[in-house]
């Protein structure tokens, strides 16, 4: 086909619809790398009912070199409005940004937190948001980002819950970990690697199952490309068939001036690439955020794991000729060398799978753990790598047909709909009998 402006004028017309059906109405798609200037500009901090404080955390928990005592002030927020002493305490373990904007969308545990008289706690990753280890120099040398992992990020939730039970004198109180995502991974991990922490994880959109070879490589694309062929096979046609229009404009003197006018874009573009990449993200945040209800929620949703400076969180992805978009394949050795010139470090690709629960899942978890949510809506792509069929009586998979990404994790709404409201009360159905059992066993020892 033949490059004309008509037909990326009906590429951003198709754009435009989907985003005002899974969100609502029509909202700017913002790109990567204004995540942290559009959390300012809608002052998160003044919605969110909680008090803001820092802990002394030390860098580095597993070495006793003496850098290893350096310590940082990790944020965290605190809403105690409904806790009482001795009540469980529900604790968010941090994503890859500002905690804030976690917290104001995470309306799910300030609604249940009445149920339990629970203390609700948001811990911010470290290395995001105003947990910068090293300041402004924190992103700045391997030899800083060297302390970004997922390890060191679980032992400072683990110490700073540890110190915070002390010092409000209640020891006893169970505490139950939440995340979305990335912080899915984690709350998931943590009830695995610190059992006498928390009796308890809820996991949602946790993609635990996306490395080595656990989880098809293509199954991120093919979810996308799914979600898009069944709103609308002829819109998913148009998508697959855009990529050639886009790769034709460089043969085009005007073709990038028009498609910089088409979009509006800020600067003018001087490469195909930067259309394409902006439609890619766009069309997976689109596939992410299919909410059933009204949202605000189209700034850049953590679209992919923590960047650990090219070390552990290795996902291979690729497209398939089925995928909507531009087939792709996937190299170890083309990521290491990447990750050498970039960043001067080696990834270690089943270093997760090692350090963590992966292949034989069920196996494994059905022997040792106990405890676990793993939610999931199949219209989200990364519910492909993540826990689909319970695992146990106690390891929970609860997966709906229509659900998008963490959305049962959102403020309940009046338009809710029953498959969401029904998601909702099993888990909270699902907490209570683990508080009700820690407390049994608490009275009778």
């Amino acid at each position: 086909m033949a490059f004309s402006s008509s037909y990326f004028s009906f590429i951003f017309l198709i754009l435009l619809f989907i985003i005002s059906v899974a969100v609502g109405e029509i909202k700017p798609v913002y790109l990567p790398g204004t995540y942290q200037s559009s959390l300012k500009k809608q002052n998160v901090k003044s919605k969110i009912p909680f008090k803001t404080h820092y802990f002394p955390q030390n860098l580095d928990h597993f070495t006793f070199l003496p850098k290893s005592s350096k310590v940082f002030k990790q944020k965290y927020l605190i809403n105690d409005k409904y806790w009482q002493k001795g009540g469980p305490i529900f604790v968010y373990t941090g994503n890859e940004g500002n905690i804030d904007w976690f917290a104001a969308n995470t309306g799910f545990m300030l609604d249940i937190a009445p149920k339990f008289h629970a203390l609700l706690v948001f811990i911010e990753h470290r290395f995001y948001g105003d947990s910068m280890p090293f300041g402004k120099k924190s992103y700045k040398s391997p030899k800083t980002l060297g302390y970004l992992n997922s390890q060191q990020a679980l032992a400072d939730y683990a110490v700073l819950i540890r110190s915070l039970k002390q010092n409000l004198s209640s020891e006893s109180s169970p505490v139950v970990v939440f995340g979305g995502s990335y912080g899915g991974m984690l709350a998931s991990w943590f009830r695995l690697k610190y059992p006498h922490i928390a009796i308890g994880a809820v996991a949602s959109s946790a993609p635990i199952l996306q490395f080595d070879k656990i989880t098809p490589w293509s199954s991120f694309y093919d979810a996308v490309s799914q979600d898009f062929k069944e709103a609308s096979l002829n819109c998913y046609k148009v998508i697959k068939g855009s990529w050639t229009e886009l790769d034709a404009l460089s043969k085009h003197e005007e073709g990038l001036t028009k498609v910089s006018k088409l979009f509006k874009t800020c600067k003018g573009l001087h490469s195909v690439y930067s259309a394409r990449d902006w439609l890619w993200e766009a069309f997976v945040y689109t596939a992410m955020v299919n909410y059933p209800t009204e949202a605000n929620f189209m700034m850049p949703l953590p679209a992919y794991p923590v960047q650990e400076a090219c070390t552990e969180m290795v996902m291979p992805m690729t497209c398939s000729n089925e995928s909507m978009f531009p087939p792709s394949s996937y190299s170890y050795k083309e990521f290491t060398e990447d990750c050498k010139k970039k960043y001067g470090v080696e990834p270690r690709p089943h270093w997760i799978t090692t350090e963590f629960v992966g292949y034989r899942i069920e196996q494994v978890l059905k022997r040792f753990g106990s405890n676990m949510i793993f939610s999931n809506g199949m219209q989200d792509p990364w519910s492909r790598g993540g826990v689909l069929k319970n695992i146990s009586a106690s390891i929970v998979a609860l997966v709906t047909q229509k659900g998008a990404h963490h959305v049962d994790f959102r403020s309940k709404t009046k338009n809710d709909p029953d498959w969401l409201i029904m998601q909702r009360k099993q888990e909270v159905a699902i907490i209570r009998k683990w508080l009700e059992e820690y407390y049994r066993d608490l009275k009778q020892n």
